[in-house]
């Protein structure tokens, strides 16, 4: 097999707790040959100071952000920046295992996969296993990714080649659902590697916690991303919330 530059994109905003544990999963990789592109959104803690020690590995560029501007922002900057044929996501406080990289790249290769994810496990926010996986559609199609976002930011790798580099959304939040939209638009269907390669932190005040947040969110995506009506992003928010509560939690599995 091959091995081609990735480019791992990761945004941070005050992840002084989770940053150095991110970055240390990154370089334990059995496959070696990444850039990572940090680019801080103007953090207020010692994120920035965290940092730094580590921007002697030649491989990690670094790019504060002045103005707080959002995750979009901060992941179009890197992505301007990123130079590999692959481009990979990974939020300030999740981490990949050792094998994330080879395992993924392999099954791409060996597929002939544009675009792919894994599974991935919960942590809580101490690090601790919740001992739950989330699994995904074995042939993920566009359909399916309409009324439910099964992709994990944190394992999603797309080609450069076949796609050129997807710009984030400027919408503020679900910015990982819309770029996986626009990547099954294109390819139709997805294959998930069909094993956990990472770890999702469930945090005690992140969004992902807040469900009305997230409704209004979702709402937004369908509404402005979508450009749909009002009213038929209504009707479009009754088949995500019936895939959210009766047909998702079919692929959680203890982990």
């Amino acid at each position: 097999m091959e091995n081609p530059l990735v480019s791992v994109i990761i945004p941070t905003f005050n992840a002084e707790k989770y940053i150095s544990d991110t970055i240390k999963s990154v370089q334990n990789q059995s496959y070696q040959n990444w850039e990572i592109l940090l680019v801080d959104d103007a953090s207020s803690d010692e994120t920035p100071k965290i940092i730094t020690p580590f921007l002697t590995d030649k491989r990690i560029q670094f790019y504060p952000l002045k103005i707080n501007s959002g995750t979009g922002v901060a992941r179009n900057t890197a992505l301007a920046n990123a130079k590999g044929k692959y481009i990979a996501f990974l939020d300030a406080d999740d981490l990949w295992r050792p094998e994330k990289l080879e395992k993924q790249i392999d099954f791409m290769q060996l597929h002939k996969l544009p675009f792919t994810f894994s599974f991935y496990d919960l942590m809580d926010e101490s690090g601790n296993s919740l001992q739950k996986r989330v699994e995904a559609p074995r042939n993920l199609s566009y359909r399916q990714l309409f009324f439910c976002n099964y992709v994990g930011n944190l394992t999603g790798i797309y080609d450069v080649d076949y796609f050129g580099k997807i710009p984030i959304s400027g919408i503020r939040k679900r910015q990982d659902w819309m770029h996986w939209l626009t990547i099954l638009k294109k390819i139709k269907k997805a294959k998930p590697v069909p094993e956990s390669l990472a770890f999702y932190r469930i945090r005690d005040n992140s969004l992902s916690t807040s469900k009305t947040n997230l409704l209004e969110y979702n709402f937004a995506v369908y509404r402005q991303f979508h450009s749909f009506s009002w009213f038929y992003s209504m009707f479009c928010m009754a088949g995500f919330l019936f895939t959210q509560l009766v047909i998702k939690p079919f692929y959680y599995k203890r982990g």
